[in-house]
């Protein structure tokens, strides 16, 4: 919303709605203000109460669509993704965020804060306060094992993950992608991929299965913890490479490859690595995302090298708040 020309950016509230906004951030000086709506005059015909007892302004920061009825919040995450793409990148592009199920107890990892007295509890949005937390309702509860089995109609994997390191949030989210990223590049036997940003392996593993042993698979992966788990994960054939993915690809495999599959973090891979792709000349690149600003940018940097978006899923992985996974194929 705006106020005397001011932006002001206020959870808890939906388009079209009136609402009394307090001011939680800014002054008179600053160019934005952020809010949040402590009162809803008018509300909007999605607005559902929260399931959770713990949302709302002043209270657990982690979920921010709670008030917002599932299909509101696909339509609200698929507006995001259209307008990012068409204001960073040019592009129209019809996409609908599809969902996934489980919206409740999809959670895979969590991280309280360890309060007296045993109790445990998370952060109020952008703060240093805790909220004592009894049950949070996204939380699918702490893993049994270490080990994470993922069934897809591309085969079965288990993977060692370390307790501590990245791993798909949505307890569906390692299955859907792996499906979305080989059914869109297609993988055959015999050729050359690489994977970039790999984490404890789950797309090589498939892909693995794919090219097989005559083909070739190159995981590169920052974590050092990942990287070990990686090798336990992936078969021989597989070369598990720790560094930074740009550092990496600046001194090694500088050659062809068939296939390059990324999921960099947040905040995107950057034009450095989206050049150092391109210079492989894949027939295919397949994008994972949790940011559409950031792939925005970087799909962005793949057109101007002469490679275009023709593909563009995206999933709603992260139910009651406003984030979302894309999954963009692009080629030469």
């Amino acid at each position: 919303m705006r106020h005397d020309e001011r932006v002001v950016f206020v959870r808890h509230a939906l388009p079209g709605e009136r609402v009394v906004v307090s001011v939680t951030e800014g002054s008179d000086g600053d160019s934005f203000w952020r809010g949040d709506a402590v009162s809803v005059l008018t509300p909007s015909p999605q607005r559902v109460p929260a399931p959770c007892p713990y949302a709302g302004p002043d209270l657990c920061g982690g979920c921010d669509f709670q008030h917002v009825s599932p299909a509101g919040q696909r339509e609200l995450k698929t507006a995001v993704v259209r307008e990012q793409l068409a204001r960073l990148a040019g592009l129209d592009v019809d996409v609908t965020v599809e969902e996934a199920s489980p919206s409740l107890r999809w959670r895979t990892r969590m991280q309280y804060v360890a309060l007296p007295g045993g109790t445990r509890g998370l952060h109020v949005h952008r703060s240093d306060e805790v909220v004592e937390i009894d049950d949070c309702l996204i939380d699918a509860g702490p893993p049994t094992t270490e080990v994470e089995t993922v069934e897809t109609s591309y085969g079965t994997h288990e993977f060692r993950v370390d307790r501590d390191g990245f791993w798909q949030a949505h307890v569906e989210a390692p299955r859907l992608l792996v499906e979305t990223v080989l059914g869109l590049t297609r993988p055959k036997s015999g050729e050359r991929v690489l994977d970039l940003y790999s984490g404890a392996g789950l797309f090589a593993a498939f892909l693995a299965d794919a090219v097989g042993p005559t083909g070739r698979v190159v995981a590169v992966e920052g974590s050092r913890a990942a990287c070990r788990d990686a090798g336990t994960n992936l078969p021989s054939f597989v070369r598990v490479e720790h560094g930074s993915v740009h550092r990496v690809l600046e001194s090694a495999y500088d050659e062809p490859f068939d296939l390059v599959v990324l999921d960099p973090p947040r905040e995107g891979a950057k034009r450095r690595v989206v050049q150092q792709v391109v210079d492989r000349a894949p027939r295919a690149v397949a994008y994972v995302a949790c940011d559409p600003a950031a792939l925005a940018r970087d799909l962005a940097t793949f057109a101007e090298l002469g490679y275009r978006l023709t593909t563009l899923r995206a999933f709603d992985l992260f139910p009651m708040t406003h984030h979302v996974e894309c999954v963009a194929l692009l080629e030469p």
